[in-house]
């Protein structure tokens, strides 16, 4: 049953605060003063109290006043009360703020790599509060507010501090299904047969060079400003792309793609974590900075041409 439905009639938190305060100073002088009302005001919340309870809570003398029985009694069960309600306050208090965090990411390191992870940063902070938002590398087209960048280039942008995430090589990879309508790719001439998926941000040329193949870069069909459009199409069993280690790694350990060469090439470009150099990493910047390069050093260096 409620406290509603008893009918019972609960005193003022202002009431029970001047009684606790006068019993526990010894007058209702100090009281007001602590409470910063007059000591007429202590008093007639005091008389208040004691006509609800029908019960005298202080012997008033002319040397001041002095807990009866029954107060000594009510100021051991209030100071139980008063207590417990002070630490939901303080717990209340205690819990710690949320956090925002603003990060701005090439999309195919999106997909590919934060996004079937993310999961596990969001699990370790669930006070923070994580913005993805994508940008077109190769426009360097993107949001400018943001907390932190990956960035897919060189490594050199003005007014930001790169940190290198990943130390990728490249390779082909086609679908099992592809390599089964099409191979079997023993040597790398063996390509010329092929129909190859192409990008100029992960382009060919590389590759042929450690291949020993004086190919020119391919040119025909579609070319893929998008590596994730890319290997979505090479998923797909379209044809034979050059991927990078960061972000063919799950698709290579799940059999979605294979990759029939044991050989590999150092691209240009790199996957750069990025912040404004004018402020530091602090808070859920520095927490996400530090997961991302663990996440980085994680991807697999399986061996290739299995």
């Amino acid at each position: 049953m409620s406290l509603a439905q008893q009918n019972i009639r609960l005193p003022s938190l202002a009431t029970i605060r001047a009684f606790e305060s006068a019993a526990r100073l010894g007058s209702f002088g100090r009281a007001a003063e602590e409470l910063c009302i007059t000591a007429s005001a202590v008093g007639k919340r005091i008389t208040q109290l004691e006509a609800l309870l029908g019960q005298p809570l202080f012997e008033r003398g002319s040397r001041g006043v002095a807990l009866t029985a029954i107060g000594h009694e009510y100021l051991e069960q209030i100071e139980t009360a008063l207590h417990l309600l002070s630490n939901v306050s303080l717990h209340h208090r205690a819990q710690k703020p949320r956090d925002s965090l603003r990060l701005v990411t090439t999309p195919s390191f999106g997909h590919w790599v934060l996004g079937p992870h993310l999961h596990e940063f969001m699990r370790a902070h669930p006070n923070l509060d994580l913005s993805v938002v994508m940008s077109i590398p190769y426009l360097d087209i993107g949001p400018t507010q943001a907390d932190l960048w990956i960035r897919f280039g060189l490594g050199r942008y003005p007014g930001a501090v790169s940190e290198l995430l990943t130390d990728d090589v490249v390779f082909p990879v086609c679908s099992p299904e592809y390599l089964h309508r099409h191979g079997p790719l023993r040597r790398p001439s063996d390509l010329q047969l092929n129909h190859l998926l192409h990008s100029p941000l992960d382009p060919w040329k590389p590759w042929f060079e450690a291949a020993g193949l004086d190919w020119p870069e391919p040119e025909e069909g579609i070319s893929y400003f998008d590596l994730g459009m890319a290997m979505a199409a090479a998923c797909a069993g379209q044809g034979v792309m050059i991927a990078r280690r960061s972000l063919a790694s799950d698709s290579l350990q799940s059999g979605q793609l294979v990759a029939p060469f044991p050989i590999t090439a150092a691209p240009d470009s790199h996957y750069y974590l990025c912040h404004d150099a004018s402020m530091p990493l602090v808070g859920g910047r520095l927490s996400f900075s530090l997961w991302l390069r663990d996440l980085c050093r994680r991807i697999p260096r399986f061996p290739l041409g299995d």
